[in-house]
C-alpha cells in the first residue's frame, strides 16, 4: 500500500512558530493547481504497482482551496493511480476556513476525514501564535463539522508560555466534550528563522520553559487515557479505528509520493525532496521537469530511521526485522546501546508468544524519544 501527500503552500498569515514551506500570496495559486496536477501526472509510474490507501492534504492552508479545485487533484489521482476502493483522504483545514457551507460542501467530496487546526480554545494563546481564527470559531466550526463528517481530528499545542496546568487540563476537556475521534498534540518548539525565534531573542516573548511542556506533556498522556485515547504516537492519540491510516504508513516505513513544493516521497530504498520555492517549482514543472533532490538511503540510514518512528510508535522496534533487514551485527549493537535507558527505566522489551522482542519507550521515555533515538543511531 501506497500514500500520497500533496502539499498546499499558501496561508492567510504567518503563524509565528511555524517553518513550513508557505506563501501569504495566492497570486499563483492557479498556477500552483496546474502544476500540482502535471507533476501527478510526470509521477504517475513511480506508484505503477502499488494500491493507494491514503491520500494527504497538508500545507500550508489547504482548505484555501476551493472543493472544484480540490476535485481536480482528486480526479487526477482517481484516473492515473491505483487507487484503494475506500481510501482514507484527509484534508487540513483551518476553522476560519470552515464555514457552514464549505463543510457541507467538502462533504460531497470523497474527503472523509479533516485534520483542524485548532492550537488553543482560548484566544490570547491563538494571538500569541498569531492564528487567523478565534476561539469561538473553533468551536463554531467544530459542531457544524462533526454533523457531517465522523473522522476528525485537531491539532492542540502545548508549552505555551503563560500557559498553567489549569488552562491546559481545560483546553482538552473541551476537546473531549466535543467527542473528536482523535487528537494530535505537539509542544511548541523555536525553528530558527521564525517570528518566534525573533520575539525570543529580544527578549519581547518569555522563552519556551522545558519543564512546562513535560508537565503538559504528562496531563496530555493521563487526561486522553481516561477517556479511552490511545497514545499509538507520541504526539498522536486516537479512539479505537481511528488512528491515522496515512501518517501511521509513514511511521511503518510504506512508500509514500509528496507532490508540490517542499514535499518529500520516500520509496524504500530512496527519499526525495521537492524544492522549497513556489516560482521555481512551478517553472520547472511547466518545462514537464521535476524540481526534486533524491538521496540513496544506506542501510544505516534505513536502521536509523526505523530506529526513531518505531520508538515513537506503540509497535516500538522488532529485533527480528532488525535482523533481517539490517543484520545481526546492527541487532547486537542496538541491545548492547540500549542497556542504558532499559536501566533507567526510559525503554523496555516487549516479550510476546506470538511475536519477535521488542524495544519500546516506557511512559516515563515517551517525552524524550527522540533523544534516546538519536544515541541509538549508528553512524
Amino acid at each position: 500500500m501506497a500514500g500520497i501527500y500533496l502539499h498546499i503552500p499558501f496561508c492567510k498569515q504567518a503563524c509565528y512558530y511555524c517553518d513550513f514551506h508557505f506563501s501569504t500570496s495566492l497570486k499563483r495559486k492557479d498556477e500552483m493547481i496546474l502544476a500540482l496536477k502535471n507533476e501527478l501526472l510526470l509521477r504517475k509510474d513511480e506508484l505503477k504497482n502499488e494500491f493507494v490507501e491514503t491520500i494527504y492534504f497538508g500545507g500550508g492552508t489547504p482548505s484555501l482551496l476551493n472543493t472544484e479545485e480540490l476535485q481536480l487533484l482528486l480526479n487526477t489521482i482517481y484516473c492515473n493511480y491505483n487507487v484503494n476502493s475506500n481510501p482514507e483522504i484527509t484534508l487540513e483545514a483551518n476553522p476560519d476556513d470552515l464555514s457552514e457551507e464549505k463543510i457541507i460542501e467538502l462533504s460531497k467530496t470523497p474527503i472523509n476525514r479533516l485534520s483542524i487546526g485548532i492550537q488553543s480554545f482560548f484566544d490570547d494563546d491563538l494571538k500569541f501564535m498569531n492564528r487567523a481564527h478565534s476561539a469561538e470559531e473553533s468551536k463554531k466550526c467544530l459542531k457544524v463539522a462533526l454533523q457531517y463528517f465522523n473522522n476528525i481530528t485537531i491539532d492542540l499545542i502545548y508549552g505555551v508560555p503563560n500557559m498553567t496546568n489549569k488552562k491546559w487540563v481545560k483546553n482538552l476537556k473541551i476537546a473531549f466534550d466535543f467527542g473528536v475521534p482523535h487528537i494530535s498534540s505537539y509542544a511548541l518548539t523555536v525553528e530558527e528563522k521564525t517570528a518566534l525565534d525573533t520575539f525570543i531573542k529580544k527578549g519581547k516573548v518569555p522563552p519556551v520553559d522545558e519543564n512546562l511542556a513535560l508537565e503538559h506533556f504528562n496531563i496530555l498522556t493521563e487526561e486522553t487515557e481516561k477517556q479511552g485515547f490511545i497514545q499509538y504516537e507520541i504526539s498522536n492519540f486516537g479512539k479505537p479505528n481511528f488512528f491515522s491510516k496515512h501518517n501511521t504508513s509513514y511511521w511503518l516505513g510504506e512508500n509514500y509520493l509528496g507532490i508540490g513544493p517542499s514535499a518529500h516521497s520516500f520509496n524504500g530504498a530512496e527519499r526525495a525532496w521537492n524544492v522549497s520555492n513556489n516560482a521555481k517549482y512551478i517553472n520547472s514543472i511547466n518545462e514537464n521537469k521535476l524540481p526534486i533532490e533524491i538521496e540513496k538511503l544506506t542501510g544505516n540510514n534505513r536502521f536509523n530511521e526505523y530506529i526513531m518512528t518505531g520508538l515513537r510508535t506503540i509497535w516500538g522496534v522488532s529485533f527480528e526485522k532488525v535482523e533481517k533487514e539490517f543484520g545481526a551485527l546492527r541487532l547486537e549493537l542496538l541491545k548492547k546501546n540500549s542497556e542504558p535507558f532499559i536501566n533507567k527505566g526510559l525503554l523496555e522489551v516487549q516479550l510476546s508468544t506470538f511475536a519477535s522482542p521488542t524495544l519500546v519507550t516506557t511512559k516515563k521515555g515517551k517525552f524524550l524519544a527522540d533523544g534516546i533515538a538519536s544515541d541509538l543511531f549508528i553512524i
